[in-house]
């Protein structure tokens, strides 16, 4: 998502925000600039019940009522605290069962044409886009995302299947020159078997079809364990995905029950999925703590794993840098999503001839950032997703003000109608090294704000975390920038230049190292994944050469 202009801030009420060279003299690098006129709206209206909403719009997205009534499994919108259904779950047994359905659905769906399999995607890709503004609606209700970002989650999924379809003519493999004669070498690639999905609260669909779409367009079927925390659009996207299978059928080709199926429950569930032999892949998006027990387990029986863990990601901002175009780029990074996505912006170096330019601009920003209602106009942060979630940032800022670091915001906010909500104003930590909670990814708007003198410096500093998902650097400097991309520099899955480290496009394959995990995403070549590869030589003539010169007659 990407936040233009006065977007990033909320609009009137009136605010005079200096360029970030007013109070310098104008010289060839560093022009004085225009001061700017920022508007802010504090929005104050008390919250509406939203679990009336959720039932229209699970009806409108085609989810039968007592899917989602009389369950087990509690959920809530972060937006107010309330209760807005209960879904039932399954349990261990069922969902061996439901698993081995989906092994025999994936033994008839290898057979189909990869560009038949595309046309189930591109017929999924419909109906996400006819139903762009319900779902969108109620990923915001859900996760308690402002409607652009639950409109742009929507979106992703889109994308991914516009994607998908046409990758579905493009699996194609190599061709080798071989050393024997009258011979040819290629590989060939193969649908794996069942994908195994386990995604997080933080973008609880368009995690699913980074998977999904590659996953059937390569010939598998797909077995879902979303969030605990999010069922209800696990609910919504599962009944989307059924209309066009329904509409598949219909206009192209048959397709076998199962295919796509969606468990519903606890960690017993994914442990189920992991544990299961007839699963050759889980793809799982969650906390580095999750992936040391998911890892192992699939190692443990070979199978492969796309682990897309916790990122504790940095940006560096220089000398040189544009500081306009680095404020909007640090403000949505760090606070956007309420902190809550995998790519925030968590660490930020900032070079000590700017700094005492540059981080007082972004004070500004980070009080007059509107926080409330996510569903208003007008308010930038939403909620944190629960209690857990407020009690682990207050304790990070606690142990950050116990290494020396001073804290800016991070209080709790007052919002009418959500007493049982946690909103939070983004907290912004000045302290002088990576001490105390800095190395560690806390889930929550919070950014640690470093000064650095030395480039090579920062750099280390940068790389010296667990994590490696993202990062970026923001410069005019053609040998910092490329010095940032080149090996030496970020070591990160996810290396940008004059952008902050969020808002990735799909067509890039996403993750990261180190403790994020190794695993690739969506985009570039993730499909291979995705497929098994096959080595092939055939021997088109009336001899048999062996590789390497060997010999090996027989009469």
């Amino acid at each position: 998502m990407y936040i233009a202009g006065s977007q990033l801030f909320a609009a009137n009420s009136t605010m005079r925000l200096c360029s970030p060279y007013n109070s310098l003299k104008s010289t060839p690098n560093h022009p004085r600039a225009p001061i700017m006129t920022v508007t802010i709206n504090y929005q104050a209206s008390s919250i509406k019940s939203l679990a009336g909403e959720v039932d229209s719009l699970l009806n409108e997205l085609g989810v039968e009522r007592g899917r989602y009534t009389g369950g087990k499994l509690v959920a809530r919108t972060p937006i107010t605290g309330e209760i807005t259904a209960h879904v039932n779950e399954i349990s261990p047994a069922e969902a061996q069962a439901a698993i081995d359905k989906a092994h025999a659905a994936f033994l008839e769906w290898r057979l189909v044409p990869a560009p038949k399999r595309g046309e189930l995607v591109r017929l999924l890709g419909e109906e996400l886009r006819a139903n762009k503004r319900a779902l969108g609606r109620l990923v915001s209700i859900e996760v308690g995302k402002i409607a652009s970002e639950g409109l742009g989650e929507v979106q992703e999924m889109i994308d991914i299947c516009d994607f998908a379809v046409g990758l579905s003519r493009q699996l194609y493999g190599l061709t080798m020159a071989t050393e024997r004669s009258e011979h040819r070498m290629m590989e060939t690639w193969h649908p794996l078997g069942v994908t195994g999905i386990i995604s997080a609260f933080n973008f609880p669909v368009a995690v699913w079809s980074w998977n999904a779409a590659l996953a059937l367009i390569c010939g598998n079927s797909i077995v879902w364990k979303p969030s605990e925390k999010t069922p209800l659009t696990a609910l919504a996207t599962e009944a989307l995905f059924e209309r066009a299978l329904k509409r598949f059928r219909q206009e192209c080709s048959a397709a076998p029950d199962a295919l796509s199926i969606v468990l519903f429950g606890g960690r017993d569930i994914g442990e189920v999925l992991a544990d299961h032999a007839k699963v050759p892949l889980v793809s799982a998006t969650g906390s580095t703590a999750m992936g040391r027990v998911v890892g192992p387990q699939l190692a443990r029986r070979f199978a492969r794993a796309i682990l897309e863990l916790g990122g504790n990601n940095a940006a560096i901002v220089t000398s040189s840098a544009d500081l306009d175009v680095t404020l909007r780029g640090v403000a949505f990074a760090a606070m956007g999503t309420a902190g809550q996505r995998c790519t925030t912006l968590r660490r930020l170096f900032v070079h000590e001839s700017v700094y005492e330019t540059f981080v007082p601009r972004l004070k500004r920003a980070y009080e007059s950032v509107t926080v409330g209602n996510p569903l208003q106009d007008g308010n930038l942060v939403g909620p944190l997703i629960d209690g857990a979630a407020h009690a682990s940032m207050q304790k990070a800022l606690s142990e950050a003000r116990a290494a020396g670091g001073t804290v800016f915001g991070g209080d709790r906010v007052t919002v009418s109608g959500a007493d049982q909500a946690y909103y939070v104003r983004p907290a912004l930590v000045e302290i002088a090294g990576q001490v105390g909670p800095v190395k560690h990814e806390t889930f929550a708007p919070i950014l640690y704000v470093i000064k650095y003198r030395d480039f090579d410096a920062a750099l280390e500093l940068h790389n010296s975390v667990p994590q490696g998902l993202s990062s970026s650097i923001f410069t005019n400097d053609l040998r910092e920038a490329e010095a940032f991309l080149s090996a030496r520099g970020s070591d990160c899955g996810i290396a940008n230049v004059n952008l902050g480290p969020s808002g990735a496009e799909i067509g890039g394959a996403f993750g990261g190292e180190k403790e994020t995990g190794g695993g690739r995403e969506s985009g570039s070549d993730a499909w291979k994944a995705y497929m098994r590869r096959a080595t092939n030589t055939i021997n088109f003539g009336r001899t048999l050469p062996l590789a390497q010169g060997v010999k090996f007659d027989v009469a």
